[in-house]
């Protein structure tokens, strides 16, 4: 499914007539519609949120509302997916914009990773774990769900891969590289001994069964394209210029970086940890570009800026425009229609809940 064209009506407003539709529509329809804002979302759309957060933080909180029969998300794919999978029957997901998708979420396939899978059984390898960051499809959480893996958030990683461990000889970690090598070397794993770099493109991930075999974790060769921008280059040069200044980054961005980083952890561990912080500090982030400039705008107390001098947002992310918002609202409240719909289907949201549940019944 794309995208449809934007009506010609909501194209010819203004941005201020926009915000007045966009209010009064969310006051018509506070009975029968939620609105979920991710952090990464620009401010012209998460003004209207009733809940801001992160992908997991957001899908929860539908929940907690059964008698919402909308759920609009402004967010991406995978976290309408995720909604729609824990939400009831009775209840309807929309994404405002149908082409705004993970570019790492869509590194992992799952043709790819049946393949991958079907390679190491004809090893004889057993014992494979695979987990999931939450920002994969929902056919990839039915994968790990089928082959009693689970999924993982950036903010319970750790703890996740110490139980797929604990369960299994191997873990498949999918599809964020970066998070996986930085969580493993959390838990005690050498990067260069128990870690290996799995090209779904290459016959056994580019290795020989040896090593396949030896190594405990196996990394999808996948990244979010935004955190894998962050250097060893501006941290060096933000600690020149601003000795005093901490660095605090997310777990996407390459170890290299987190490992010279002060702290490290999750959008929700970034915020709660620059808000708590006392007046005057100062603040390097390593994270999108939209959620840096809200927390210095919000924070004015503080020196708050990114780790880049020349920041990025999600592309993808940022497809999802107060106009698409206002489309959808729009729509619903004078149709009664709730347009671009987030279906999973039956079976496989059965298997990639099972996946889901398992993270939830562990953190």
């Amino acid at each position: 499914m794309h995208q449809e064209p934007l009506p010609q009506y909501l194209l010819s407003m203004t941005d201020a007539a926009i915000q007045t539709l966009l209010f009064d529509r969310r006051k018509k329809l506070k009975d029968r519609c939620i609105i979920l804002g991710h952090h990464y979302q620009k401010d012209d759309v998460i003004i209207h949120a009733d809940f801001v957060g992160d992908s997991l933080k957001l899908a929860k909180a539908a929940t907690q509302y059964p008698d919402k029969q909308n759920i609009v998300f402004c967010g991406v794919h995978f976290m309408a997916e995720t909604a729609d999978i824990l939400t009831s029957d009775k209840q309807r997901v929309a994404l405002p914009e149908l082409d705004a998708g993970c570019d790492m979420a869509d590194m992992a396939k799952p043709a790819d990773i049946e393949k991958a899978w079907h390679e190491v059984n004809a090893l004889g390898i057993e014992h494979v774990i695979p987990v999931t960051y939450v920002n994969s499809s929902a056919a990839v959480k039915a994968f790990v769900g089928d082959h009693d893996g689970i999924v993982c958030t950036s903010g319970n990683a750790d703890q996740i891969v110490r139980w797929a461990l604990n369960r299994g000889q191997h873990v498949l970690f999918l599809p964020d590289q970066h998070l996986g090598r930085n969580v493993s070397k959390n838990v005690g794993l050498d990067p260069e001994r128990d870690m290996l770099l799995w090209d779904p493109t290459k016959s056994l991930g580019g290795h020989n069964a040896e090593n396949v075999k030896s190594s405990r974790v196996w990394l999808w060769k996948g990244h979010c394209p935004v955190h894998e921008e962050f250097t060893v280059a501006e941290i060096e040069d933000i600690r020149s210029r601003h000795p005093k200044m901490k660095i605090i980054v997310h777990p996407e961005c390459s170890m290299a970086v987190c490992d010279l980083a002060d702290a490290v952890g999750s959008t929700e561990k970034i915020i709660d940890t620059i808000t708590s912080s006392p007046p005057g500090s100062e603040w390097a982030v390593g994270t999108e570009k939209n959620l840096v400039e809200r927390l210095a705008k919000n924070l004015r107390d503080r020196t708050i800026v990114s780790l880049s001098p020349t920041p990025s947002v999600c592309s993808t992310m940022n497809k999802v425009t107060a106009r698409h918002l206002a489309w959808i609202l729009d729509e619903l409240y004078q149709k009664n229609i709730l347009r671009n719909q987030i279906k999973v289907e039956p079976a496989i949201s059965a298997s990639a809940k099972k996946a889901l549940i398992r993270m939830m019944e562990l953190s």
